[in-house]
């Protein structure tokens, strides 16, 4: 038998580019029970699926545009009301990267007649994620590459903390440490989060 919906966690996961969100995403929808979902399996899904709105992503993608806000909190909100959503939760990671696409969220799970429980911020400083981001050795990790990438995610994602701060959802989580010392502070402050 299905847990009731109360009890399915809507969380949010933040992070600068390799500070192990990916990895404890995973872990923590495991854990938790709820789905995990990044903003390009959601893109994935309504392009596979045929979806109005994911042929008009598609075509956007095809033409080497980036999908707008509009149809991107469309497809969002088609696959928030998923069954295995509503009955399990979920754990968005990549949605919302904008204060803009966070109004849109809360109005979708308004709709619903839920809300957001918990965004989390995966805290970790920028000397460690590029250090583990050069160690990677990936092509496009270059020194000017990762330090462009986390110039933009810390001017697209400072209003974003403070929009959840000031709706007082936002846990900010030390990200440095072994993964399971990281996993126990990210399940700790997800269960604190909830009282």
């Amino acid at each position: 038998m299905s847990a009731p919906v109360t009890t399915a966690k809507r969380l949010v996961i933040l992070g600068r580019q390799g500070s192990g969100k990916g990895t404890q995403a995973v872990r923590i929808a495991e854990s938790f029970g709820c789905v995990h979902i990044s903003t390009g399996d959601m893109l994935r899904a309504a392009v596979s699926a045929g979806t109005e709105l994911g042929k008009q992503a598609e075509a956007v993608m095809n033409s080497g545009g980036l999908v707008g806000d509009d149809i991107m909190n469309g497809i969002v909100a088609e696959r928030l009301a998923a069954d295995d959503i509503m009955t399990n939760g979920v754990l968005l990671d990549g949605f919302p990267r904008t204060s803009d696409q966070a109004d849109a969220l809360e109005r979708i799970f308004a709709d619903q007649g839920v809300a957001l429980d918990t965004a989390i911020n995966l805290d970790v400083p920028v000397e460690i994620v590029t250090e583990r981001m050069l160690a990677r050795r990936r092509v496009d990790d270059t020194p000017e590459a990762i330090e462009r990438r986390l110039s933009l995610y810390e001017e697209q994602t400072a209003p974003l903390l403070d929009w959840f701060g000031a709706r007082d959802l936002l846990v900010a989580v030390d990200g440095v440490g072994s993964e399971d010392e990281v996993f126990a502070r990210l399940s700790e402050a997800i269960d604190r989060s909830q009282q």
